[in-house]
């Protein structure tokens, strides 16, 4: 393995977890890459971001760091003055400035029907966490998926708590600011409005989106080589940085 590739970090998001990323991995990991996909606590932005920043302290050389849907909210955090994460990706993901949450940001354009989807559920530290409905789930979700992989999908989502989805980035300082950026994302989002996921793009200045037609929101298991395309794609820039620098 190239001492220039970076190593590939993948941050799932709300209703979803690591597994998602399963066929982005097999694509990766085809060309000797090396792919590490977070747990995300899914409890609270600024603790999902901490976890994450461990998660990156411990990994020597650089890093392109993944979200997708809130995990662009983390990512935006947790990489924020860390000079090692060399590149970001934000599939399906929201591209938040300080202050932005995930209810904020979904909320900025028309379309998202996430809302009427959810159960609320108490949980013991206090507040509630949000599932999607299993009946709703695959419509919702993962329409381009199927039937028996939504199903699977729905069964398998991980809980996230209202204060993460209402948490403001806290960041004065996104890092969408100082490291490149990547888009990949479908104009069939019922969680996030395309319109949504436009505007973050513009808003960082993409490098290169990629707006798949007839795409839902579970992206990284319907378009894998997509979005594994994409993260390429940013990898490569950077090496082809190095390359112009020496």
């Amino acid at each position: 393995m190239s001492a220039q590739k970076p190593t590939i970090v993948l941050v799932h998001g709300a209703f979803a977890e690591s597994s998602s990323w399963d066929g982005v991995i097999a694509q990766l990991q085809q060309h000797d890459v090396r792919v590490i996909a977070v747990a995300n606590p899914l409890r609270s932005l600024t603790g999902d971001a901490a976890y994450v920043r461990d998660v990156l302290a411990s990994i020597e050389g650089p890093i392109v760091l993944v979200g997708h849907s809130y995990g662009g909210l983390v990512i935006t955090e947790a990489a924020s003055g860390n000079d090692a994460v060399v590149a970001l990706v934000y599939a399906s993901a929201f591209v938040p400035d300080t202050g932005d949450s995930a209810l904020s940001l979904s909320t900025s354009a028309p379309g998202s029907t996430l809302g009427n989807a959810l159960d609320a559920h108490p949980v013991s530290t206090g507040g509630v966490e949000f599932t999607i409905r299993p009946d709703v789930f695959p419509h919702q979700f993962a329409a381009d998926v199927s039937p028996e992989a939504a199903a699977l999908m729905g069964a398998t989502q991980r809980p996230v708590t209202e204060v993460a989805l209402s948490e403001g980035l806290a960041t004065s300082r996104p890092a969408w600011r100082d490291t490149p950026s990547w888009h990949v994302f479908g104009d069939q989002d019922l969680n996030i409005p395309a319109a949504v996921l436009r505007a973050g793009a513009e808003r960082a200045g993409s490098r290169g989106t990629t707006e798949i037609a007839g795409a839902s929101h579970a992206i990284s298991v319907s378009q894998p080589a997509a979005v594994a395309a994409t993260i390429a794609e940013a990898g490569k820039a950077y090496v082809a940085s190095l390359s112009a620098a020496a």
